[in-house]
């Protein structure tokens, strides 16, 4: 029987994972057997302490989270059975939008079913013959991944957060219409964008400002509304803000894009994500609207967070470990070889924490790290269980 092309893929890919192996162990999926939250139970190995989570603000459980998803299940049914334009929108995308742009200060705001996708919504329809990209070098791969979609005319990547250089790069360019993209909070160093800075900057040379604070929204800020709100801008400082419904705002799925109506208006006719792929679910615009509106009631669970994550990193120096300074609830510990961060993240496992080593090639070489991110629902003792794993795995 003839060789085919699927027997040819199927060989190649055998190969591509024994190298894979060969060059550093594979990642590993765990399977939860309880709700997210700051202590699971994990399938395979009974109870563990997440230190791994991006549910800032512990509402992944909430009961009036979950509750506002049954309902809307119960109202709506399970999803939206094609594109808006196409088969409609619910009652419960519209209000999530109106209660996004009033907590974010912005003319509207449009969902997508991740950020990924709006920040691919953003770029590809700004992107034209005429448009130059700028973007910091450590920006996530969503961002990285949509300018190369959008194929703009050109881009400049300038080093991670060297905005002389990006200033010169500003300066020198010719293009009629200029992007400077960021991270408002970058994912592995857990630092935030100079965003007074960069306002300044795309200013000064008619520049638009787009900010992914997928980090930074119910995190930062007073209320946690984000990066702009923790430097003191106003609601106008930044052009376009992209975010994400699977972090702060109650962990499911789903993004959004914030900024005036002419923005939304035109992204919900030409964006792409919009035009050939499933809207959000209701039940997931529920209870993420609730989520939102537990968030927007008062700053209880923001402050909670902020004093998590202050207690966690006096309890690391106390243990002699010094993580990489900032103010989100990212708190990374630099351990240099790949090896070492994923052997700490395994004894750390069997030591009843729930923590991610990452290495190379997400990090540059040599910068290999475990990621610790704090959540408004973790108790003290807790914190203090993790950091004395932490301290032993590093030992």
């Amino acid at each position: 029987m003839a060789t085919t092309g699927g027997d040819l893929l199927r060989d190649e890919l055998a190969a591509e994972l024994d190298r894979m192996r060969e060059a550093g162990p594979l990642k590993t999926i765990q399977v939860l057997a309880s709700p997210q939250g700051p202590e699971v139970t994990l399938r395979d190995r009974g109870h563990a302490i997440v230190l791994s989570s991006n549910d800032y603000l512990g509402l992944a459980g909430h009961p009036e989270v979950i509750a506002a998803g049954h309902a809307a299940l119960d109202s709506y049914g399970a999803g939206t059975a094609s594109v808006r334009f196409i088969c409609g929108l619910f009652e419960p995308h519209l209000k999530l939008e109106a209660d996004l742009a009033e907590f974010l200060g912005t003319g509207a705001a449009l969902t997508y079913t991740s950020c990924w996708n709006a920040n691919h919504a953003v770029l590809d329809a700004l992107c034209d013959a005429e448009t130059e990209v700028f973007s910091d070098a450590l920006n996530h791969a969503s961002i990285i991944d949509a300018i190369r979609l959008a194929r703009p005319a050109a881009k400049s990547i300038y080093p991670h957060s060297d905005l002389a250089e990006l200033a010169g790069a500003l300066a020198a360019s010719n293009a009629r219409r200029k992007l400077v993209v960021t991270d408002g909070v970058f994912s592995m160093e857990g630092d935030l964008a100079r965003l007074p800075e960069l306002v300044q900057h795309c200013r000064e040379h008619g520049a638009v400002l787009i900010v992914d604070d997928s980090h930074g929204l119910g995190v930062l800020g007073a209320r946690g509304g984000g990066t702009a709100e923790h430097f003191g801008l106003g609601a106008d400082a930044v052009d376009i803000t992209t975010g994400t419904l699977g972090k702060a705002l109650g962990g499911a799925t789903g993004g959004f894009v914030a900024g005036d109506e002419a923005l939304c208006r035109v992204l919900e006719q030409r964006s792409r994500p919009q035009l050939f792929s499933n809207g959000l679910a209701p039940t997931v615009a529920a209870s993420s609207r609730r989520a939102l509106g537990l968030l927007a009631a008062g700053p209880g669970l923001v402050d909670r967070l902020r004093a998590n994550v202050a207690v966690f990193r006096g309890l690391l120096g106390e243990r002699g470990l010094e993580p990489l300074p900032g103010d989100s609830a990212i708190v990374p510990l630099i351990v240099g070889e790949t090896s070492v961060a994923i052997d700490a993240s395994r004894r750390l496992l069997d030591d009843g924490v729930f923590v991610t080593g990452f290495g190379f090639p997400v990090v540059p070489e040599g910068t290999a790290r475990i990621r610790a991110q704090i959540s408004a629902a973790h108790t003290t003792e807790q914190l203090m269980r993790a950091a004395d794993a932490l301290a032993d795995a590093l030992a």
